[in-house]
């Protein structure tokens, strides 16, 4: 189960595995964007069908109630949830119905709007009250909880007065850590453009929106005195490309790069800069699966798997200026792969997710 399923993201990741978990399973969210699953029924909830499909701000006070009585007859549910879909229960559940709960974080707009710009709208702030009330309630019901992080297996207990384990999520550090050199994967277009950038440059890649700070990498760059590359898309491309052109140091801004030349900037970095107070954040583990060097926040989930000083920095005062003093100290740390990161593989993912539903339905 899931809440929505986009064409991308960290979460849908996490629901990709799950199907490959378990591959006879129903697929249960509110609404279908992406078709990821060809070939499978994806059941979809009564809100695909009405307009509300097309703004989560205006269904969110709808979600937790159309969760609720699900047809269906199953033995355990498995759930992926950043917002309500903990909340599911079935009509038929069956004596002995156990749910199990990823959560990617509690809803950040309703727990955490301090985190995430859609808690600040007047609709979500009236609405933010008897929400969290009820998302705590029934929370408490009765469920198996796992985190994506001990950030958030804190912000779950602080949240919803529950236990969480933490099980990291799926990273295809296997796929990443396998080709020596992407630059041999490139195409022609994408080969003529690597070799256009700075032979030195510090690297931002992510989803182009506010909370994943690439704006900080530019201006740490920039007070560093090294070039930055920043990859990705998103509704901010405007922006950043507004700020690279008033930073003194170049600054080039790549939309939408493949899997392969991403991985290939990772490897031509000089250091991969991730300032966001993120959940877990995937990509500064793809980063060191291929060999890259790292700077990220020690406020969020994504320091708890970065070895200080072996594979990467965590600057610890959010601020600007401390990622520029960690760009500068980045030469301190050793440049190449960490193998530890094949831990954090979707292999070892999938036997994680295994382990923990087969503890809770007694079939360990």
């Amino acid at each position: 189960m899931h809440e929505w399923i986009a064409r991308d993201g960290g979460s849908e990741k996490v629901l990709d595995e799950f199907v490959r978990t378990f591959p006879d399973a129903d697929v249960l969210c509110l609404w279908d964007d992406a078709d990821r699953y060809p070939g499978r029924t994806v059941h979809e909830s009564g809100l695909a069908r009405t307009p509300l499909r097309r703004s989560k701000a205006l269904a969110l006070s709808a979600m937790p109630y159309v969760w609720r009585r699900r047809p269906g007859s199953y033995d355990f549910a498995l759930v992926s949830s950043h917002c309500f879909a903990h909340h599911v229960t079935f009509r038929g559940a069956p004596s002995g119905f156990e749910k199990f709960v990823y959560v990617h974080t509690p809803a950040r707009y309703l727990w955490n709007p301090e985190l995430d710009d859609r808690g600040a709208s007047l609709a979500v702030r009236c609405a933010a009250p008897p929400l969290r009330a009820l998302d705590r309630r029934r929370a408490r019901e009765g469920a198996h909880f796992a985190a994506n992080s001990d950030f958030v297996r804190r912000r779950i207990e602080r949240s919803w007065d529950v236990e969480a384990r933490v099980i990291f999520p799926p990273v295809e550090t296997a796929r990443i850590s396998s080709v020596p050199d992407w630059r041999d994967e490139l195409s022609a277009a994408e080969s003529a453009l690597l070799e256009g950038l700075p032979e030195t440059f510090v690297l931002g890649a992510s989803r182009f929106v506010p909370y994943k700070r690439l704006d900080w990498v530019i201006r740490a760059a920039d007070l560093a005195g090294v070039p930055a590359v920043i990859a990705g898309s998103g509704p901010e491309e405007g922006r950043l490309r507004q700020l690279a052109d008033e930073a003194t140091v170049p600054v080039h801004v790549l939309a939408r790069p493949s899997d392969a030349l991403l991985y290939a900037l990772y490897q031509q970095a000089h250091v991969y800069v991730f300032p966001a107070v993120e959940d877990f954040g995937i990509m500064p583990v793809e980063a060191r699966a291929a060999g890259a060097r790292v700077v990220v926040n020690a406020l969020g989930g994504a320091g708890e798997t970065v070895a200080e000083g072996v594979d990467g920095l965590c600057f610890r005062e959010d601020r600007v200026e401390a990622v520029a003093e960690c760009i500068a100290a980045i030469d301190g740390v050793p440049k190449g792969r960490n193998e530890a990161v094949a831990a954090l593989s979707s292999e070892n993912f999938r036997q994680h997710i295994r382990d923990w539903v087969g503890e809770g339905i007694g079939t360990a």
